[in-house]
C-alpha cells in the first residue's frame, strides 16, 4: 500500500506536468503525511540538508566550474581541430571527429548535456555540409553526448557511490577507472551506427584554409560555413569541408540536404595536414587535454581525493583559461560562477529531494519488500539483469540520472548483490543504462539541447536518433553481462 502511494503519487505528478524533482518531493512528503501526520514534516529538513552538504559531493560543484570555464576557453573548438586533421580525411571521418571530440570533453565536462553543447555549434553544422541530414547529425552528436556522465570524472558516479555506499563499499576512483572501458565501446557503437546512416552526398571532409588576403567570390561559402575553426580567431586559419572533387560544400543546409557549391579560388586544400599541421594542432589543445589526466593521475596517484581533484581541476581551468588561452578575461568570470552556481544548485535542490524520496522508500521498508517479492520469483541473475534493464531505459527516457539513482538504487542494489552482481558492475550498468536516456525520446535532455544547436524539430531528430539507440543498446548488453569490461581495468591497476 505504501510503495502504491509513493509511486503513484510520483507519476501523478509527473502526469500533471510538475518538474521530476518537485514531482519525488511532493510524492515523499504526501507519503510521510498519510501514513505517519503532519507531525512528521520535522523530518524533511533532517534529511535533506545533510544529503546536500556531503563532504564527498563537493567535487560535483568543482567539476561543474572546470567544465564551464573549459567551455569558455574555446578547449572543444580546438580538440575538434585536432581530430579533424587527424581522422578528418577518411571516408566517415567526420563521424569519428564527432565521437572523438565528445569522448575528450566528457572527460573534461563529466556532464552529457554540457558535452553536446561544447561541440555541437561546431559540428552539427560540419556534419550537414558534409552529406548529413540535419536529424542523423543531431542524433549523432547527442548520442556522442551521453558518453559524459560515463567517462571520468563522471558526476553520476559521484553520486552512485554516495547512494550506494550503505549497501556495499564502493569507492568514486574505481569507477571513475570503471568508466573508461564502457566509454570506449559506447564510443565505438556510435561510430558503426554513424556508417550505416545514409547521406545525401559523399563528401570527403577534407581540411581546406582560405588563402591569405584573398577576397571571397560569388561562389565562397559565408563566414558561417566554417566547419571548425582554429579557436584562436584567425580568419586565415578557419577550417571549412571539401568535396572529393575540390569544391567547397555550400553553406546552405536543410535535413533534405542542401547543394554543392561551385569551386571557389578563395580556397585552396590544406596540403598534406601534414605533421607539422597536426603538432601545432595538439600543442593548442595539450592544456586542455591535461585536466584529465591531472585528475585521474592526481587521483591513482595518491595526492588527492576525487573532491580535491575537482578543486585542482577548477583551478587549473582558470589558469589555463585566463593565462594560456586568454579567451576567458576578469570580465567573464561572473557570468561563469553565477552560471557554475545555478547548475550546481539545480544538482544538490535534485539531490536533496531525492535523498527524501529515498529515505521514505528505506524507512518504510519498501525496498524491502519489492527486493523479497522478485527474489521469490526469479533468483537467475540473467532474468533480473534483462528485467532490471528493460526498467531502467523506460525510466531513464523520462527521468535524469540524479533522480533515478535515488529512486532505485535503495530497491535494486541489494536485488542485484543478492544474485551475486559485484558493486563496480552494478555502477556501470546503472550509469550507462541512465546515459542511453539522456538521447531517448521523449525528455532526453541532449535531444533538446542538440535540437536547439542544429534548428530541427524535435520529431525529426527522434526518427534519427534509431541507429544510435540500437547499437547503444547492443553495447550496454555487452557492459551487464560481461563483468570484466567494468572491473578488468580498476583491477589491473589495483584500484580498490
Amino acid at each position: 500500500m505504501i510503495a502504491l502511494l509513493l509511486f503513484g503519487s510520483f507519476f501523478l505528478f509527473l502526469g500533471l506536468g510538475i518538474p521530476v524533482a518537485f514531482a519525488l518531493g511532493l510524492s515523499a512528503v504526501v507519503t510521510l503525511v498519510t501514513t505517519d501526520g503532519v507531525q512528521v514534516l520535522d523530518v524533511v529538513p533532517s534529511v535533506m540538508f545533510p544529503s546536500m552538504s556531503s563532504g564527498t559531493l563537493l567535487a560535483i560543484p568543482f567539476f561543474i566550474l572546470a567544465g564551464i570555464v573549459m567551455q569558455y576557453t574555446g578547449i572543444s573548438q580546438r580538440l575538434v581541430d585536432l581530430a579533424f586533421l587527424i581522422f578528418g580525411r577518411l571516408r566517415h571521418g567526420l563521424a569519428a571527429v564527432t565521437i572523438i571530440s565528445a569522448f575528450f570533453f566528457s572527460a573534461i565536462s563529466g556532464s552529457g548535456p554540457a558535452t553536446v553543447a561544447a561541440i555541437g555549434a561546431i559540428l552539427i553544422p560540419a556534419l550537414v555540409r558534409n552529406g548529413y541530414q540535419k536529424k542523423h547529425a543531431v542524433s549523432l552528436v547527442a548520442a556522442s553526448g551521453s558518453m559524459g556522465i560515463v567517462v571520468p570524472p563522471s558526476i553520476a558516479f559521484i553520486i552512485f557511490a554516495v547512494v550506494a555506499a550503505e549497501f556495499g563499499s564502493i569507492s568514486i576512483s574505481r569507477l571513475f577507472i570503471a568508466g573508461i572501458v564502457p566509454g570506449i565501446i559506447m564510443a565505438l557503437a556510435f561510430f558503426i551506427a554513424a556508417l550505416f546512416v545514409p547521406r545525401v552526398r559523399e563528401l570527403a571532409g577534407l581540411p581546406v584554409k582560405a588563402k591569405p588576403g584573398a577576397e571571397a567570390g560569388p561562389g565562397s561559402p559565408a563566414t558561417g560555413a566554417s566547419a571548425a575553426g582554429s579557436g584562436d580567431g584567425a580568419a586565415a586559419g578557419k577550417t571549412q569541408l571539401l568535396t572529393k572533387n575540390g569544391k567547397v560544400a555550400s553553406a546552405s543546409s536543410g535535413s533534405s540536404g542542401a547543394g554543392v557549391g561551385t569551386a571557389d579560388p578563395t580556397v585552396t586544400v590544406n596540403p598534406a595536414g601534414g605533421f607539422g599541421e597536426i603538432l601545432t594542432a595538439l600543442v593548442k589543445a595539450i592544456p586542455g587535454l591535461l585536466i584529465p589526466v591531472i585528475i585521474l593521475g592526481g587521483i591513482y596517484g595518491g595526492i588527492f581525493t576525487p573532491t580535491e581533484a575537482g578543486a585542482v581541476a577548477s583551478v587549473y581551468a582558470l589558469i589555463v583559461g585566463v593565462f594560456v588561452y586568454r579567451e576567458l578575461t576578469w570580465k567573464d568570470m561572473p557570468k561563469v560562477f553565477l552560471e557554475s552556481g545555478v547548475s550546481t544548485a539545480v544538482i544538490m535542490f535534485i539531490v536533496g529531494v531525492a535523498s527524501l524520496f529515498s529515505y521514505v522508500i528505506t524507512v518504510e521498508g519498501v525496498a524491502d519488500r519489492i527486493s523479497t517479492a522478485v527474489l521469490g520469483v526469479t533468483d537467475n541473475k540473467y532474468l533480473i539483469l534483462a528485467a532490471i534493464t528493460i526498467i531502467l531505459l523506460i525510466v531513464g527516457a523520462f527521468v535524469d540520472a540524479i533522480s533515478a539513482f535515488y529512486l532505485f538504487i535503495p530497491i535494486l542494489v541489494p536485488i542485484l548483490i543478492g544474485v551475486g552482481v559485484d558493486m563496480t558492475t552494478i555502477g556501470v550498468f546503472m550509469t550507462v543504462n541512465l546515459a542511453i536516456g539522456l538521447f531517448t525520446p521523449p525528455v532526453g535532455l541532449n535531444l533538446y539541447v542538440g535540437a536547439g544547436i542544429g534548428k530541427v524539430k524535435l520529431e525529426e531528430v527522434v526518427r534519427g536518433v534509431v541507429p544510435f539507440l540500437i547499437c547503444a543498446i547492443i553495447a550496454l548488453l555487452l557492459i551487464t553481462y560481461i563483468p570484466a569490461i567494468s572491473n578488468w581495468l580498476p583491477d589491473l591497476l589495483g584500484v580498490g
